[in-house]
């Protein structure tokens, strides 16, 4: 059972983007503590202090519009698909894209780089028909 005073250590290094396990560490209790003290009190994530402050007034990031919370879910930062959409789009640097991957094209033997599909053999649609099919 965790103290008043360790809930409040929580909440303050959370603030300050301290991790699970360093929060852990720090206080001497189990990680997994830590996390799910963070999952129900809101303190889950990788959210800025801004971020925080602007899902605790429980309003949509991009329009401002109320949002409604369920119980025991992660708190919603968007209204509706729409907005989730044009807010990502407008901050594509917050966007972690790991599935980068370089290639040579099998055609025009020029390097690209391509996201998502780790199988691909050509640069563009020119070289995809031009390769598959001869030139046209």
């Amino acid at each position: 059972m965790m103290t008043k005073r360790q809930r409040e250590q929580i909440r303050m290094y959370r603030e300050r983007g301290y991790g699970y396990g360093t929060i852990a560490e720090k206080l001497g209790i189990s990680k997994s503590t830590v996390s799910s003290y963070c999952r129900r009190n809101g303190l889950s994530g990788n959210s800025t202090k801004e971020e925080k402050h602007k899902l605790q007034d429980g309003r949509c990031l991009e329009c401002g519009a109320p949002l409604v919370h369920v119980k025991n879910k992660k708190p919603k930062k968007f209204c509706c698909n729409e907005c989730r959409q044009k807010w990502w789009n407008a901050h594509l640097d917050r966007v972690n894209k790991k599935a980068y991957y370089k290639f040579t094209c099998a055609n025009c033997g020029k390097e690209f780089e391509a996201y998502g599909n780790a199988h691909r053999k050509y640069c563009c649609y020119e070289c995809y028909i031009e390769g598959r099919f001869g030139k046209m």
